[in-house]
């Protein structure tokens, strides 16, 4: 494995969810990252799943890399207090950033702007214009129907069976490291 520190993207959600175990889930990844002393690179939000991993990652000593589009900085109050503060024009540019910097993407529960973040990645890897795993946390089974529906369009004749090898899922935390480090040595 390179000596040079390694990068992960985080996209997830600007709300906390439902369920506590998503929090929890959210606030292990954090502390995870600083332990293995990968850089967390996320939306720079300072709400939701977004903060708390943040939050987490910083209490444990780790290094952020946050980016945030000039029209989110209130909406999500931007966490200014990073490691690295990025603030862009556009989301599409935001979704760039994050991503230029990140050896890996890992997508925690999240909503609309986290399934955005995960089918651009996975069209732009089908596409071949990127090699970078993909790892969805699947905190109390959040993704199973989004593993269905990646299945469903395979089946459908939508796109390939390569299309499915391209996303790892993972069931907690412990599992999420062990991925990451897998695909990064």
């Amino acid at each position: 494995m390179s000596s040079t520190p390694k990068s992960i993207c985080v996209y997830c959600g600007s709300r906390m969810g439902a369920r506590p175990a998503y929090e929890t889930a959210a606030r292990a990844t954090g502390e995870m990252l600083a332990r293995r002393g990968w850089r967390l690179v996320y939306g720079a939000g300072d709400i939701g799943l977004m903060g708390t991993v943040a939050r987490a990652a910083q209490g444990a000593g780790g290094t952020t890399f946050g980016v945030i589009p000039t029209h989110l900085l209130q909406h999500e109050v931007g966490k200014r207090d990073l490691s690295t503060f990025v603030i862009t024009e556009t989301m599409h540019e935001r979704k760039k950033v994050m991503f230029m910097n990140a050896d890996a993407v890992v997508v925690l529960p999240g909503g609309g702007g986290s399934l955005d973040e995960f089918f651009e990645v996975l069209t732009w890897r089908q596409l071949g214009l990127h090699r970078k795993p993909i790892i969805l946390l699947n905190t109390e089974g959040y993704w199973d129907k989004l593993v269905g529906l990646i299945d469903h369009i395979i089946a459908e004749g939508f796109a390939d069976a390569t299309l499915a090898g391209f996303v790892s899922v993972v069931g907690d935390v412990a599992e999420l490291e062990t991925a990451i480090a897998n695909s990064l040595s």
